[in-house]
């Protein structure tokens, strides 16, 4: 069965390198086995990211669009539960999508984001279920940095005078740091390296390198306890 996954994963790698169009995408969505849907309707579909105001500012290329299509489109098929498959195929995408995709990259199912062009990953991130990327403002996670199960990251925000008055502040999340499930980023905050953010924390300013935070809003409780280990010692592999 390995044979079987690797030789699609190498077709669909083939197909993205070469440039992602229609054609392209109709003939993953088939390898995908994907429910069958008329090409039209795909050359003519909007995304939601592409209502977004950002869009007016940084509208979609074509390839984008198709990129962001099958991201999401992958996450409602069988396929995306089987994780050899289901990690690579990511990879692939994200290779094209992002900014910057460094190598050795684990996404897990139903991780959001909307515009790919403003992220920049390291290498050997792990993203897990049900992260949210507001990514409009930009967002940089460094090397071996994870975020866990629902972490939601904003980048921007709205005047309470007018909705349509938006600030955009980028988020950067640095080497070696780890966010925990269900907490929050908000706009223009930088998480140091190798600093720890607890669960259900709201993170309102920067986090200094090798602290860990708590709380809403999220303050320093203590040094993290690295035994006087760093970076690779710190054995931050998530999956075998």
């Amino acid at each position: 069965m390995k044979d079987v996954f690797d030789g699609i994963l190498e077709q669909i790698e083939a197909i993205i390198k070469a440039g992602l169009d229609a054609d392209g995408t109709m003939r993953i969505l088939e390898l995908l086995r994907a429910p069958r849907m008329p090409q039209e309707i795909l050359r003519h579909a909007m995304l939601y990211s592409e209502t977004l105001p950002k869009a007016q500012e940084a509208p979609f290329t074509e390839e984008q669009r198709y990129l962001h299509f099958l991201w999401d489109a992958f996450d409602k098929l069988p396929l995306s539960l089987i994780a050899p498959f289901s990690i690579p195929f990511r990879r692939h995408l994200a290779h094209k999508l992002f900014a910057k995709c460094g190598k050795a990259l684990i996404v897990e199912e139903n991780v959001r984001f909307n515009f790919g062009q403003f992220l920049k990953v390291g290498d050997n991130v792990f993203l897990n279920r049900n992260v949210f990327l507001d990514s409009k403002g930009g967002i940089t996670i460094g090397d071996a940095a994870a975020l866990a199960e629902d972490v939601r990251v904003f980048t921007h925000s709205h005047s309470e005078a007018s909705h349509m008055v938006r600030t955009y502040a980028p988020v950067v999340i640095g080497d070696y740091a780890k966010v925990y499930s269900d907490a929050t980023i908000l706009p223009g905050v930088t998480i140091g390296e190798q600093a720890i953010v607890a669960s259900g924390a709201m993170v309102t300013k920067d986090v200094p390198p090798n602290m860990v935070v708590a709380g809403i809003p999220a303050k320093i409780i203590r040094e993290r306890q690295t035994e006087g280990k760093s970076r690779e010692e710190l054995d931050h592999i998530w999956l075998f």
